[in-house]
């Protein structure tokens, strides 16, 4: 029974070694590809390690465009869609999880059913409606996502909140404390890694579009997204591939850095949702 279980053990870190590869490879080609040359860029057959490292490509990163300003213009968008949508879908969520009145669930699994409509299908309706009323190049698209929840993030609220005993509920109501009252001193205290989660996810949603920034703002109010993908350009008008990655390799130290910092935070919160249903 014991060598059963080595074995066992054993296959199931061979497997997560696997997978820790097979999701890394991409950040590892990518680090590679920012320090090479062009030349060793269009090589063919093509050369996996650089010959010689180009770590003026980040110097080039940084210094051919505004990076700081396009960093600051996603960073200013990522934190108030995030707070925004996190404030009001743990709202949404704390009340499908505890109050009580006719055609909840079925509302719930309205708003759970928008889940599987795909954004793309919304997005030229969504620019004629905000060119109409005036908020193209505007953050202000951004503001009313927020404000209008998500629906995944309300599920992950109603889970979690929907975990926490009835007794605290009860000893609430009976201390006299009402419903908003409830949810920001007692509730919302308690659900840090829900909060810390659905701040993550949100934050990240909105550092990685590229579709909206590029439709909805002008080349002043755009996001490094757009800005990487767009506008690094030799003297003909051609991309530069290993500018590009360089570029690249730096979006990606923001969001790694809240991951490191929020992981188990992450965890708890979605091992806490799948608690009740």
């Amino acid at each position: 029974m014991a060598d059963r279980r080595k074995l066992s053990a054993g296959a199931i870190y061979v497997l997560l070694l696997a997978l820790a590869v097979l999701f890394a490879g991409p950040i590892g080609w990518l680090m590679l590809a920012a320090l090479k040359s062009r030349e060793e860029w269009a090589a063919l057959p093509a050369k996996i390690l650089p010959g010689d490292a180009q770590w003026e490509n980040f110097t080039h990163a940084l210094t051919d465009i505004n990076f700081v300003a396009y960093t600051a213009n996603s960073l200013f968008l990522s934190t108030v869609y995030a707070l925004l949508v996190t404030a009001t879908s743990a709202l949404v969520g704390f009340g499908f999880a505890r109050l009580r009145g006719r055609g909840k669930h079925a509302l719930f699994l309205v708003v759970l059913s928008t889940m599987m409509l795909p954004q793309i299908l919304t997005l030229l309706p969504t620019y004629v409606l905000f060119a109409r009323i005036g908020l193209v190049n505007t953050y202000w698209p951004w503001v009313l996502w927020g404000l209008a929840a998500s629906p995944y993030l309300v599920f992950l609220f109603r889970q979690f909140f929907a975990a926490i005993p009835r007794e605290l509920e009860d000893a609430a109501i009976i201390d006299g404390c009402g419903w908003v009252r409830m949810f920001v001193r007692i509730f919302l205290p308690l659900s840090w890694p829900a909060l810390i989660t659905s701040f993550l996810l949100s934050f990240t949603w909105t550092w990685g579009d590229y579709i909206a920034p590029a439709l909805l703002l002008d080349v002043d109010h755009t996001t490094l997204s757009v800005a990487i993908t767009s506008w690094y350009r030799d003297p003909r008008g051609n991309a530069i591939p290993t500018v590009q990655a360089a570029a690249a390799a730096l979006y990606m130290v923001p969001v790694l850095l809240i991951f490191l910092f929020a992981q188990r935070y992450f965890i708890r919160s979605v091992v806490t949702s799948g608690i009740k249903g």
